[in-house]
């Protein structure tokens, strides 16, 4: 791992770990969990239905879903383009193409704030690789939930998948980097009143540039209050609900999943 790049090599991996592959020259990144013999599990949605916001953004994103060149699906995975929801792919289809990158965990404050793009890393830490791929598999098994680009992406259910943690609040973006590092560019150039201390150029970008970086740090899921540990179990039994309040979910959810277990 680097300053610059999260970039690893395949016979690195260890099942568990968090990666990610960046779509269309970098625009924005598709994220799963590996869970070994070169398999991975990751959240998508349709054929052009990757962002359905509804604005013009739908038409520049694609699906992360697996695509194929001249009607010749994987041998392995067989077609999963018109896939959605949870699915497992083998770890070329997930890439589709794209180089392999590792997500971090634990990382200091310093590093993050370095790391200038979102989605590559965060301060929460990572559970033990078991719970990960047990998240992950029953997940496979039961879905995540309705996709939503800013709170409920594929970056957000590898998020949880590796920590457990949920946003119980209805007012800001989810767990993920990107989402929030696009409303923390917005927030930077839009809604800084401290633009108006000074009139010269470096002074603006410095002033941007730090409202962006504060608006980042305090979105990371390993900063924010409004989040919890919620069991698997009880995250799809909420999913499949009529109750609408996040309480539902999480009122008891203050213990680990090993401490339920037991």
């Amino acid at each position: 791992m680097g300053l610059l790049s999260n970039k690893i090599e395949r016979d690195a991996l260890k099942p568990g770990d968090h990666i990610y592959s960046w779509r269309h020259s970098y625009i924005y990144s598709h994220h799963g969990i590996y869970v070994g013999e070169g398999n991975v599990i990751h959240f998508t949605r349709g054929p052009g239905q990757e962002v359905g916001t509804g604005t013009v953004l739908d038409r520049i994103y694609l699906s992360s879903s697996p695509s194929y060149v001249l009607d010749n699906p994987c041998p392995k995975c067989g077609d999963q383009s018109k896939l959605d929801g949870v699915i497992s792919s083998c770890i070329d289809c997930f890439l589709s193409g794209g180089n392999l990158y590792l997500f971090e965990y634990g990382v200091t404050p310093a590093l993050f704030l370095a790391k200038a793009r979102g989605g590559t890393c965060t301060l929460a830490l990572s559970d033990p690789p078991q719970d990960v791929i047990r998240r992950a598999s029953y997940l496979l098994q039961n879905g995540f939930g309705v996709y939503d680009i800013f709170k409920n992406n594929c970056e957000d259910f590898a998020i949880y998948c590796k920590t457990g943690l949920l946003v119980f609040t209805n007012i800001s973006v989810g767990r993920s980097g990107q989402a929030a590092s696009y409303l923390a560019a917005a927030t930077a150039v839009l809604a800084s009143p401290l633009r108006f201390l000074t009139t010269s150029f470096s002074g603006l970008a410095a002033v941007g540039y730090g409202m962006y970086c504060v608006s980042r740090l305090v979105s990371d899921i390993g900063v924010r209050r409004d989040v919890k540990k919620v069991a698997v179990e009880r995250l799809v039994a909420h999913s499949g609900s009529s109750s609408d309040e996040p309480e539902a979910v999480t009122e008891t959810a203050h213990v680990t999943e090993t401490a339920k277990e037991e």
